[in-house]
């Protein structure tokens, strides 16, 4: 027989509704903040989000353009491992380089050739080069904009480049408001930094300002550069690790369907020796012990969820996985059971099934402090895969990692498996994240809203949940209408009776 059997049934998110509380000017919408912690860093503090949304680590969902433009919304997207160190490595560096506080520029000599610079320039990426002299003092700065690369050709940088004394310049402006504070009062798009001796530090540029401006929620480090978050694996993280660190990675997190095991924990002792700077996420767990084992681990962040995904398949293969509400539960009680006995409080992301703003809110009401979404991010703009006509419907592609398609680069994360544990599939295009993103947070406030809770750890301590039955999931949908769906006849206007 087998060591213990539960026989109370595992619950679902589409099982729980939230019961409203008391709304008050100060659980209003607009007084709402959805500020949550990510994960735990090694000198006890957090990275926190502002949205509590984490892009699943897929290869469907997550490159570096869905992480740059969640970032810049306030959440965050975990880069999948699923892919050659190389190019993962060069995902990251995409996702830090996209903007920045202080960048380190790419300086050229005085006898360049306007030919040399414009090779340059399609090579890198960008277009703006601080012009130097061989003490690394600063000549002046040339832009596409200085040249045209038929004319001047053959000319130097040194004849078209702005020279040093028609230049807004940093001197010794280190402190990032300070420079930031030059730049809007000059009339330049760049800033160039210099120390006392006249050397070149480094450049700002207006468009990163601006930037932040349009979105005042994004996720950046200290150096105003987005939040970079990437997965590994448990074969070779040694290999990927540092690869990833030196691109930049803000945060690592442990890709595995099943992560209470000796493997992850070894993964994570050996990260934590090697960067203790990086914070580490693990996961997944269902348990409160897969919980405990993975924060002694030193997790800093523990993913919850098995088998819950659209395109997962590891309930019907393996007979292994829980209801992410069941999971939710369980893996949130030990988790407050570990920070009343040690001190420390490791957030929680709830992962797999989660579809829409109920899901969400749900889950973050049951104790979750932020959400990982798959499905969700895979039907827009920003995700790896590219738009395709069905049956006169605008689809994009989606498929599990421990699909057949995932695992064609390499067999490294289910070596051990001779079946497959995830679909291939289509999911309707939806269009570009800022058009569906910002509808998801305004729901997940006006839940909160009603509950009486201006904050997600008020949520936590508030809200009020109950079961709900088959019958009554029906009366909360649509029902006992013929409902418009679209087409030229979409609106009662015409119709004639």
């Amino acid at each position: 027989m087998a060591g213990n059997i539960e026989w109370q049934p595992s619950r679902t998110l589409t099982e729980f509704r939230l019961l409203p509380g008391l709304t008050t000017p100060a659980t209003s919408i607009d007084s709402i903040s959805l500020t949550t912690p990510l994960v735990r860093t090694a000198n006890g503090g957090t990275v926190n989000l502002r949205a509590p949304i984490l892009a699943a680590a897929m290869q469907a969902v997550s490159g570096s353009s869905m992480a740059i433009q969640l970032a810049k919304q306030g959440g965050a997207a975990m880069i999948f491992c699923s892919q050659s160190i190389e190019s993962q490595a060069a995902m990251v560096d995409r996702i830090k380089s996209y903007k920045a506080g202080f960048v380190e520029p790419r300086t050229l000599s005085p006898g360049t050739t306007i030919r040399e610079v414009e090779i340059l320039r399609r090579e890198a990426g960008f277009s703006t080069f601080p012009v130097i002299d061989s003490e690394g003092r600063l000549l002046g700065l040339i832009t596409r904009r200085d040249y045209s690369s038929l004319a001047h050709g053959d000319l130097t940088v040194a004849e078209r480049m702005i020279p040093r004394d028609q230049l807004d310049v940093g001197v010794d402006a280190t402190d990032l408001e300070r420079a930031n504070a030059l730049l809007i009062n000059g009339h330049r798009a760049v800033l160039p930094i210099v120390d006392l001796e006249d050397r070149l530090l480094s450049l700002v540029f207006r468009k990163d300002i601006e930037d932040h401006l349009d979105n005042p929620d994004q996720i950046v480090d200290q150096d105003k550069r987005l939040i970079a978050t990437a997965a590994v694996n448990t074969h070779d993280y040694r290999d990927r690790v540092p690869a990833l660190v030196e691109a930049g990675v803000d945060i690592l997190g442990i890709d595995s369907s099943d992560g209470f095991s000796s493997y992850q924990r070894d993964t994570i002792e050996w990260i934590r020796s090697q960067y203790p700077e990086i914070p580490v996420i693990g996961g997944n767990v269902i348990t409160g012990a897969g919980f405990e084992y993975l924060a002694d681990a030193g997790a800093g962040a523990i993913k919850v969820g098995m088998g819950g995904g659209s395109i997962c398949i590891t309930q019907e293969q393996k007979g292994t996985g829980r209801g992410l509400a069941s999971a939710i539960i369980g893996v949130v009680a030990a988790r407050d059971r570990y920070a009343a006995r040690t001190g420390t409080y490791i957030p929680v992301i709830a992962d797999g099934g989660i579809v829409n703003s109920k899901d969400v809110v749900i889950a973050l009401a049951l104790g979750a402090d932020t959400v990982m979404m798959g499905r969700y991010f895979a039907r827009m703009d920003e995700s790896p895969t590219t738009k395709l006509q069905i049956n006169g419907r605008t689809m994009k592609a989606y498929w599990g990692e421990g699909s057949a398609r995932a695992r064609e680069w390499s067999t490294a994360r289910y070596r051990h498996a001779a079946f497959l544990e995830g679909v291939e599939g289509f999911v309707e295009y939806a269009g570009k994240l800022r058009d569906n993103l910002p509808q998801l947070l305004s729901k997940i406030k006006a839940a909160m809203a009603s509950c009486g809770c201006a904050s997600i750890s008020e949520l936590h301590d508030r809200a009020e949940l109950e079961l709900v039955s088959d019958l009554s999931i029906r009366e909360g949908k649509v029902h006992d209408i013929w409902q418009f769906g679209g087409g030229e006849r979409d609106s009662l206007s015409n119709w004639s009776v």
